[in-house]
């Protein structure tokens, strides 16, 4: 799809959310249990809507809770839970609401001791640390983060950190949704609650995270060098994260947006006019990217600071999947000596296959997984991954040690990964990609989306390979009918196809009537036109 004219322009007053009219549909608005669109449903990251939708409201919040404080009780899970929260206008009552209900549990409960924001990765980090590495015993540690993520400021997000501080699989998140739609059905009756919050108890997530980072990054080589970088939260929870990590690490480091305001009126329009917090994407990154030239390195992160976007002087932007290539052939190319000879590196499969073929070089074992970060946290807890990656701006890798450092995304590691690669090779990252072009090819990606109804969507989850009758993809003979990634067997919920030089994927939205169409090629962007339109086709046939 096209961006619209105003992609990239500042946003204006009508852009922005009403934030009274959101805060009071989240306590007024009461879901319908029956309705689909009303449900608690977790996706990859958690459950999403919106207050004005009546998909995010307080009942959603309050039946939620409680359904995982029996989960954790079914679970044994009986050590303190951690939660965070970012910036977003629904983020705050739906903490105070997870509170009154964990409270009620006798959960003991840590939220921030500054009464600040709290990033993604740092309740990661909080979790790991009081658990020690277990994963089974009594007094075991999980998490809470009040999250959508990149999502517009109308949107609220609520996901759930088990023990090994990754994102909840499946088992557990299915688990839970059941429960809390059970539990709106009967009108919260079993659902406990107090009015008094003031008995959570306290930790210091920023001081524990921002004190940790050189045992994960070599910022002393970022300091000696004397880069001037700049680092935009894009007014989310990295805010005084990124002010203590100067502070703290005696870098020159400028918070380039130090501005927080649940409207996001500093913030440029995405490509469809929409106010989003997404550093990976040019339109929302267009007030950074204009100020590229005024430091080595410019870094930014989404709302709750589980992305990574990356800007230098010469390159602008960096594509995602170009950046994950530079920093896996970093890493695993001898910054790390640490590491375990064996740790391989994970990618999700709708990433780019310069991956492939960089690991390919290096000699490294690659795994290809579906997407969800879920399925990189088995892999980051034990160290047998030492880089976990997906195609939107998603990652983690290991501490120095080669032991882990978070199982959920931290774009503030990675951000801080450019400075380094800087730093220690003189070089920035994009100039590093343009080496891996020379090398390799120079793949041309996309993303499009094709319209598809609720039984389509259905049936593209549940495809086999026998369902594709193509031979050929543009020219080219197939090589691979994949309905399974082939890194672990696990269910891709779609489709993708590979031949030679080029690949598609398609998979159904998890929110809209479309399904998405991931294609690449290293024939050129002609080539990659051809593969999106027969990628259709394919599909279409697919599904009868």
């Amino acid at each position: 799809m096209s961006p619209s004219s105003r992609a990239g322009q500042p946003a204006e007053p009508s852009d922005l959310v009403d934030v009274a009219s959101l805060l009071a549909a989240y306590a007024e608005r009461i879901p319908d249990p029956e309705n689909p669109d009303q449900q608690v449903a977790f996706g990859t990251s958690g459950h999403r809507g919106s207050s004005l939708k009546t998909s995010f409201n307080e009942h959603h919040i309050l039946a939620t809770t409680q359904a995982i404080c029996d989960y954790r009780r079914d679970q044994g899970y009986d050590g303190p839970l951690f939660i965070g929260r970012d910036t977003h206008a629904l983020s705050e009552p739906a903490w105070v609401s997870a509170l009154e209900v964990l409270l009620a549990n006798e959960v003991d409960v840590l939220v921030d001791s500054r009464d600040g924001f709290t990033p993604t990765p740092a309740v990661s980090h909080a979790i790991l640390r009081a658990n020690g590495g277990r994963t089974n015993g009594p007094g075991l540690a999980d998490g809470i983060v009040v999250t959508p993520s990149h999502n517009p400021p109308s949107d609220g997000g609520f996901k759930y950190n088990p023990p090994h501080a990754g994102p909840a699989d499946t088992d557990a998140t299915s688990a839970i949704a059941a429960r809390a739609n059970d539990l709106m059905r009967g009108a919260l009756a079993d659902v406990k609650r107090v009015a008094d919050v003031s008995g959570a108890g306290r930790y210091d997530f920023l001081a524990a995270y921002v004190d940790d980072l050189p045992a994960v990054l070599d910022l002393d080589a970022i300091r000696e060098a004397g880069l001037r970088i700049g680092a935009d939260p894009l007014g989310g929870a990295s805010v005084d994260y990124w002010a203590a990590i100067a502070e703290r690490h005696r870098l020159d480091l400028t918070v380039v947006n130090p501005g927080v305001d649940p409207t996001w009126r500093f913030m440029t329009l995405d490509w469809d006019e929409k106010i989003r917090m997404d550093c990976s994407s040019p339109y929302a990154m267009a007030s950074l990217i204009g100020r590229k030239d005024e430091y080595a390195v410019a870094t930014g992160n989404d709302a709750d600071a589980d992305r990574h976007g990356i800007v230098t002087p010469d390159g602008g932007l960096m594509n995602p999947n170009h950046y994950l290539a530079v920093a896996i052939g970093y890493l695993f190319g001898g910054a790390r000596p640490g590491w375990p000879e064996t740790a391989r590196i994970g990618k999700t499969l709708v990433s780019s296959s310069m991956i492939d073929r960089v690991a390919s070089a290096l000699g490294k074992p690659m795994v290809e997984v579906p997407v969800g970060f879920k399925w990189f946290v088995p892999g980051l807890l034990d160290g047998s991954f030492g880089f976990g990656g997906e195609e939107s701006a998603g990652a983690s890798f290991l501490r120095l040690d080669g032991t882990a450092w978070t199982t959920d995304k931290d774009g503030i590691i990675l951000a801080l990964l450019a400075s380094e690669i800087l730093a220690r090779t003189g070089r920035t990252p994009s100039e590093h990609y343009r080496d891996l072009v020379a090398e390799h090819g120079d793949p041309a990606y996309a993303r499009i989306d094709a319209p598809a109804d609720r039984a389509q969507k259905s049936k593209l989850a549940a495809l086999s390979p026998d369902d594709v009758t193509a031979t050929e993809l543009a020219g080219e003979e197939i090589t691979a009918r994949l309905t399974e990634a082939p890194g672990n067997g696990a269910r891709i919920g779609g489709l993708k196809v590979t031949t030679e030089s080029a690949w598609f994927a398609a998979r159904p939205s998890g929110t809209e009537d479309v399904y998405k169409i991931y294609a690449e090629s290293f024939r050129g962007p002609d080539h990659l036109a051809q593969v999106q339109a027969e990628a259709r086709d394919v599909v279409e046939a697919a599904l009868g």
